[in-house]
């Protein structure tokens, strides 16, 4: 059955009108009157529903029954990216949202081939919280990650998530600097993890530093060197699967 992300709060019983977005998919899959689809708004669970008109722009719809169904990784992982050049943030950001990533932090590492700033870095989130909306439809998540705005890594340690400072939060680092640990010895039982990895070329030597001063621990994915956005999915795949 179609699933469709309404960015409307949800009831059952309620008669509305679809969003642009979802009422356009509705639109390109050709639904009519009676069809049924599944909704879902991000708070929780998904609903049952009828479309019961079809506009020439505009849908309407009757919310269902709900479903407290969730599909959420076992691990709140948070990731920390530095952005990858061309559209391989793109990529990073739909799998790692199939993967279960609580939330997407692209990063602007001085390494970072990618430059963002003002209008053109909010169009840039809005298309990738996007890309993170229609991950979840097809893959089935009924919460979307938030993708936030760019920031450099001075300024996400300046002004940490609160959630990143919480006692059962473990920060990550990953790096193949002597010393480091394997990434699953250091998140045993830990529900809440943050993981921060750099771009082409890695971060800087003194982002690592300034990383590790602000509590983040070293972390290895084994001795080979990764691509961003492969580290991004190999370190997901260790915490969601085990």
């Amino acid at each position: 059955m179609p699933r469709f992300y309404c960015s409307l709060p949800l009831t059952s019983g309620a008669d509305i009108t679809l969003p642009p977005t979802a009422a356009r998919h509705v639109q390109v899959l050709r639904l009519q009157p009676d069809d049924d689809i599944t909704l879902f708004d991000g708070r929780g669970g998904e609903y049952s529903a009828r479309v019961t008109r079809m506009g020439r722009s505009d849908v309407d719809v009757q919310v269902g029954e709900h479903f407290a169904i969730e599909r959420e990784a076992p691990v709140a992982v948070h990731l920390i990216s530095g952005m990858p050049a061309n559209e391989r943030m793109d990529w990073l950001i739909e799998k790692a949202t199939e993967l279960g990533a609580a939330s997407i932090q692209p990063l602007a590492a001085a390494r970072s081939v990618v430059k963002l700033s003002g209008e053109r870095a909010a169009k840039r989130q809005a298309h990738w919280q996007a890309i993170a909306v229609s991950s979840c439809e097809q893959c089935g998540r009924n919460r979307v990650p938030e993708v936030h705005a760019p920031l450099s890594l001075a300024q996400w340690i300046q002004k940490p998530p609160e959630a990143a400072l919480a006692p059962d939060a473990k920060r990550l680092v990953l790096s193949l600097r002597e010393g480091n640990r394997p990434l699953r010895e250091l998140v045993a039982d830990t529900p809440n993890v943050w993981i921060l990895h750099g771009p082409e070329g890695g971060l800087t030597p003194e982002e690592e530093d300034a990383a590790l001063a602000a509590g983040f621990a070293p972390a290895s994915l084994g001795n080979r060197v990764l691509r961003a956005e492969t580290a991004a999915m190999a370190s997901l795949s260790q915490l969601v699967f085990g």
